[in-house]
């Protein structure tokens, strides 16, 4: 059985421009824009254009193109952040939650971008 990608979930109206979103930067493939409830100083959204529910499903069904392209834009939110450790950054964390046990809210395919403070330990046990 493939994935049934749902239209109406709120990234594609972001996508079609039905719904206003902070831009943070946007390339051919894919989009960064501002969480509107972040869970840190810096949260910025990652989200690929093509119709895509979750990592498992881009990188069986996009193309070389689109997934190059992803990763570089969430290299280039880093880098516009000044996140990057290797750059007198203080570190994020990248998260991608996927299906019910990775708590995903939207089905559209989006990594969170976390810093600008301490964010604690990753999974609370």
């Amino acid at each position: 059985m493939g994935y049934q990608y749902d239209q109406d979930n709120i990234f594609a109206k972001i996508l079609r421009k039905e719904i206003p979103c902070d831009t943070v930067c946007e390339t051919k493939h894919s989009l960064a824009f501002k969480d509107i409830n972040p869970a840190s100083p810096i949260h910025i959204l990652i989200i690929p254009k093509g119709a895509y529910i979750n990592f498992d499903h881009f990188v069986k069904e996009a193309s070389e193109e689109e997934i190059i392209d992803f990763n570089r834009t969430i290299a280039e939110v880093v880098q516009l952040e000044k996140l990057n450790p290797d750059l007198d950054g203080h570190g994020y964390r990248l998260i991608a939650n996927t299906g019910l046990h990775g708590v995903q809210e939207v089905p559209h395919l989006h990594f969170h971008v976390l810093g600008g403070k301490a964010l604690g330990p990753m999974v609370v046990r």
